[in-house]
């Protein structure tokens, strides 16, 4: 079907699409009602007919083009030996890395781990309409990277002195973990999803000295991954603001999410050869209904005549509204 997200990807075509970064989860009743029985949020992940559940819940209520599967990035370093709690306020809490563990994984033991997300998979490719997609995910190694060495000083700063002294283990950490990474798509994708979308959620704060290294190189050899293997991908480096065009000439994924701090205008005229996705940002949706139609406006008519689909730059988030999403919707697809 025209409105598959891989064939968007594919042929680069242009048409009505839509699905919602963090689409399943915290603003909608029906998962916080299931969220008040299971506490232990990575014990939720693992739990394949809830996954399944939960990712097909904005499906249901909105009729959406794209399910993502429900899950999180950090399930990674944690099928590679890293503990991973969530704590309420202040967000995920690794374990010290164990670089001797780490580094002695195996492909079988790491399948076996992270078994579960593709069972939720299978469970939900099984129950969604043969021309929605399903939408599987990574989180790219400079981002793992910065949960996994405790990097965050709060959610808009990162602390780089531990960045300086150990270079050459970070060099491993990286390669060890595109590795793996790689892996964790190809099972995804065998399981039933139809594409990958890859969060470089802190790729602002990359040191600029280090761009190619932690940025640009990791993503471009996880892309180049999926072209040998016919995935259709796509790349979200949040926070790069100009920076994007260079990413996407060096890295030159399928398609590439832009983020709100992103002007329209400029993605379309500096990124190219790639579907342009989202963009719009999630506080939209908390304004007055008429503000937030506004907005969207300013996307929609800048990529008419473009290879793009309706997104956000950045997730729902939990305080809104899950009727202003219905109206969005609406609004989008009878513009």
């Amino acid at each position: 079907m025209i409105n598959n997200l891989e064939n968007i990807l594919k042929k680069k075509i242009s048409c009505k699409s839509v699905w919602f970064m963090r689409q399943a989860g915290r603003y909608l009743p029906e998962f916080q009602e299931i969220r008040q029985n299971n506490k232990n949020f990575i014990e939720l992940c693992f739990n394949s007919k809830l996954s399944s559940e939960i990712t097909l819940q904005p499906i249901n209520r909105f009729n959406l083009d794209s399910a993502i599967i429900f899950s999180d990035i950090l399930l990674v370093p944690y099928a590679l030996g890293q503990e991973v709690s969530f704590i309420k306020n202040l967000g995920p809490e690794l374990s010290k890395i164990n670089m001797n563990k780490f580094l002695k994984i195996s492909d079988d033991n790491f399948y076996e781990t992270l078994k579960p997300v593709y069972k939720a998979i299978e469970i939900t490719r099984k129950k969604l309409d043969r021309e929605k997609s399903l939408i599987s995910f990574v989180g790219a190694p400079w981002t793992l990277l910065v949960y996994m060495l405790d990097l965050r000083k709060g959610k808009n700063k990162i602390d780089t002195s531990k960045l300086d002294s150990s270079d050459i283990e970070i060099s491993t950490i990286l390669d060890n973990l595109t590795k793996f990474l790689c892996l964790h798509i190809k099972n995804q994708i065998d399981a039933g999803a139809n594409v990958v979308q890859i969060f470089d959620s802190w790729a602002g704060f990359v040191p600029e000295k280090k761009i190619n290294e932690y940025c640009f190189t990791p993503n471009k050899k996880i892309v180049e991954f999926c072209r040998k293997e016919k995935i259709p991908n796509i790349c979200f480096p949040k926070g790069l603001q100009k920076k994007y065009l260079e990413f996407n000439n060096i890295v030159q994924p399928d398609g590439i999410n832009i983020d709100y701090e992103v002007e329209p205008v400029w993605a379309k005229e500096n990124l190219k050869n790639v579907v342009i996705q989202g963009g719009l940002h999630p506080e939209a949706l908390l304004k007055t209904e008429e503000e937030m139609f506004k907005e969207a406006t300013k996307y929609i008519q800048n990529f008419k005549d473009t290879p793009y689909v309706f997104n956000l730059g950045h997730g729902l988030l939990p305080e809104t509204d899950p009727d202003r999403v219905k109206k969005l919707i609406k609004f989008y697809r009878d513009f």
